[in-house]
């Protein structure tokens, strides 16, 4: 004998089971320096700033 369910699982019963994983939005901070919405504790893709340090060159727009 195989490790079989006994009985189907219901809509409800797996639909519950899976109701905790939605992917989440990212969440956004103001850049310290330019003041763009940008992830936490990521490079600021605007001005290229990370933590008041120049990592990438900025953009020009």
């Amino acid at each position: 004998m195989g490790a079989v369910p006994k009985r189907k699982v219901s809509k409800a019963r797996r639909d519950k089971r899976r109701a905790h994983d939605a992917l989440s939005l990212y969440h956004l901070v103001p850049c310290s320096d330019c003041g763009e919405m940008k992830r936490a504790h990521h490079v600021c893709q605007s001005c290229g700033k990370y933590n008041g340090r120049q990592i990438l060159p900025a953009r020009e727009e």
